[in-house]
């Protein structure tokens, strides 16, 4: 229903993200090449499905979903926090601490993907890191370099190729704000860094995403924003939005000219209110809320 009546009746408006089964790679093959029919080119997927109790994704049972991904050039969406949860010191942490760390702590994952023997066998086979960040990748990546050549025991095959470039050529990089990420963005590579607005997720910049992401990409060379905004997507997710709607009508302008009749006005809606004077909001009551 999902990608025939709710994407379906809006093209180019909803994008379709689909789930897979966890508990066997044959069924979850399947079900990617039954989406990939009707169009899908994305999955959502567990950072790291040991932590869930699944198979980790080095184990054999997956190689049936890397092949149909890579033939069918379906997207692997790894969102920070689905598999292994983002660590935090106590629940009596501000929240905020907790919040901070949560881009960063998909790095773990995005470690052990790196090293996932699939890759060197599947050269369409993609990795997006969703909700990751980027001003981090240049250190993971140097850091990364570095124990390839410091740790020769652990016996290592990168394919014959670099640990950098293995991840350049399947990893995909997203960001919702992050000016020293984008400062250092011929450190990570211009052709795997896209943007995402994060809609309506708390740390989105929604209304005023546009003018959010303008100030930090403005003084970025033409064809480096072109691709950041839109170009790495449409390639990566083999989507193209001008098939659907004319290039001038894509524009940030032109869209909200056809959405003047919508309110777009921020309100608060119920929650962790700052304004009742109930002191830091820590993890622990954040959990609560949530009944863990």
């Amino acid at each position: 229903w999902q990608i025939d009546e709710w994407a379906g009746a809006h093209p180019g408006r909803i994008i379709p993200l689909a789930l897979v089964p966890y508990w066997s790679g044959d069924a979850a093959a399947e079900e990617v090449r039954r989406v990939a029919k009707k169009g899908c080119r994305a999955i959502c997927f567990l950072d790291n499905p040991a932590a869930r109790g699944f198979a980790s994704v080095h184990d054999a049972m997956w190689e049936p979903l890397w092949k149909a991904c890579n033939d069918e050039r379906v997207v692997i969406n790894c969102h920070i926090g689905t598999g292994s949860e983002p660590p935090h010191s106590s629940d009596l942490s501000p929240m905020n601490a907790w919040i901070t760390s949560m881009p960063i702590s998909v790095a773990n994952a995005a470690a052990d993907w790196l090293h996932l023997a699939a890759l060197h066998r599947y050269p369409d086979l993609k990795i997006a890191l969703s909700e990751g960040g980027i001003g981090w990748i240049p250190y993971f990546l140097e850091r990364s370099e570095f124990t390839f050549d410091h740790h020769i025991w652990t016996n290592v095959d990168m394919g014959g190729k670099r640990p950098a470039d293995v991840f350049r050529e399947h990893f995909i990089t997203c960001f919702i704000s992050d000016k020293f990420g984008l400062k250092n963005y011929e450190e990570i590579g211009e052709d795997i860094i896209a943007y995402e607005c994060d809609y309506p997720h708390s740390d989105c910049t929604w209304p005023y995403a546009p003018e959010q992401i303008w100030s930090e990409i403005k003084d970025l060379p033409v064809p480096v924003i072109n691709k950041i905004t839109h170009e790495n997507v449409m390639r990566d997710y083999s989507y193209n939005p001008f098939s659907i709607l004319d290039r001038e009508d894509c524009t940030v302008g032109s869209l909200r000219a056809k959405a003047t009749h919508v309110n777009t006005e921020p309100k608060s809606q119920p929650g962790f209110n700052p304004d009742k004077g109930r002191g830091v909001v820590t993890s622990g009551d954040v959990a609560a809320a949530f009944g863990r």
